[in-house]
């Protein structure tokens, strides 16, 4: 394992990333948007974590600029971020698998917009959400730059601290005491602890 090999490594992650994404995008599109949380403060919080999961890392890939805070390369930590990217790849499709047309990339309620909580969401409420937690840390682990590895885990932090409060009281508003029930049973993000 070099550093090279694991930066062409987490590009192919952030590729197999994106194909996931493109199939629930066409299904959820074709069904009707009833409410969107969709404002500036959404757009800003997607900007900052776009910023840190795509375009830092991919600047540090294809230029190797920061160079300045690069650390040495460590062939085990590279290691562990495949393996910690591979648990974020299944997370992604099996959260885009479990909510179907309920999928949305932001704050968004569909028409005929149903509660999920089988599959994946039996345990936690957030599991896409634990995938980019996941995905950041194997930035962080593949990427031996001060900066570039941890600007995933800066950028979804912000991202995450300013959305997921207000997810969560955009379903209470939409599902009640149904939501509060599911709340009480799951986690946030990491089953059993938060």
């Amino acid at each position: 394992m070099t550093a090279t090999l694991a930066k062409i490594i987490w590009l192919a992650f952030a590729i197999g990333w994106s194909l996931l994404r493109l199939n629930p995008n066409r299904r959820a599109r074709k069904t009707a948007v009833k409410y969107s949380g969709r404002d500036f403060r959404e757009f800003a919080l997607l900007a900052a974590s776009l910023t840190g999961l795509g375009i830092v890392p991919c600047l540090y890939v294809a230029t190797h600029i920061p160079r300045f805070a690069d650390y040495p390369f460590m062939p085990v930590a590279s290691y562990l971020g495949i393996a910690v990217d591979i648990a974020a790849l299944w997370l992604f499709y099996r959260t885009h698998h479990d909510l179907g047309h309920n999928w949305s990339v932001s704050l968004d309620l569909r028409e005929r917009h149903t509660l999920v909580t089988t599959g994946i969401y039996a345990k936690i409420r957030h599991p896409m959400y634990a995938g980019f937690w996941l995905m950041a840390v194997a930035q962080a682990l593949l990427l031996p730059n001060w900066i570039a590895g941890p600007a995933g885990l800066i950028g979804f932090g912000i991202l995450f601290l300013g959305r997921v409060q207000r997810e969560e009281e955009m379903m209470i508003t939409a599902f009640g005491d149904e939501y509060r029930a599911y709340m009480r049973r799951t986690a946030r993000v990491v089953p059993w602890l938060y």
